[in-house]
């Protein structure tokens, strides 16, 4: 497995509160600056990473360590880490679910 490179989490309280809002504006904005952002969001969500992938021009990945277990999730964010500067992570629905 590759290394786990700079990432950051956008999460919230609940529903409704600016997740996608605030983690696709991110999104945009530093690859606007050049950056080379790589997206996810946890959990089975396929309306979200759409935004991610408008915004970034790179696929956004699903992270559901339900369905997929640790190990997956950990080598998604690696191969996508490896080839970014960032990856930005959406939460989904709530801090404590996912």
């Amino acid at each position: 497995m590759g290394r786990l490179g700079p990432r950051v989490v956008v999460a919230g309280t609940h529903s409704g509160v600016g997740k996608t809002t605030v983690a696709t504006g991110l999104m945009a904005a530093l690859t606007a600056r050049g950056g080379r952002v790589a997206a996810a969001k946890v959990g089975p969500d396929f309306i979200d990473p759409g935004f991610h992938t408008l915004v970034t021009g790179r696929p956004s990945y699903n992270l559901d360590g339900w369905m997929c277990g640790r190990d997956a999730v950990r080598a998604t964010v690696a191969r996508q880490s490896a080839e970014a500067d960032l990856v930005v992570i959406e939460g989904m629905m709530g801090c404590f679910d996912g």
